[in-house]
């Protein structure tokens, strides 16, 4: 794909990165207005955490700053759930 100019990659890598990070927006405002997560799964949370630091550092050692930013802010979002799970979730995992 050498033909597709650097700015249009990065352009669907914001995007992409955009919808990935608002996805967990609402999740948050939900947990935080009932003040109840016994709905979310630590489990899969504790995987998707793993998941961003490895895409997180992916995006670094390759040099996508697309890739880097969009992970990072999702690392932290899904962070704030899994410890807003923690703190308003039952104690079952």
């Amino acid at each position: 794909m050498g033909d597709v100019p650097t700015w249009l990659i990065n352009t669907f890598g914001v995007i992409a990165g955009l919808c990935s990070m608002m996805s967990f927006i609402p999740q948050i405002v939900k947990i935080l207005r009932a003040r109840d997560a016994t709905g979310i799964s630590l489990r899969m949370y504790a995987v998707t955490i793993v998941g961003f630091v490895c895409w997180t550092t992916y995006g670094a050692l390759s040099g996508s700053w697309p890739v880097t930013a969009a992970n990072a802010i999702c690392l932290v979002l899904v962070s704030i759930i899994f410890s807003l799970r923690l703190r308003f979730g039952d104690k079952s995992n």
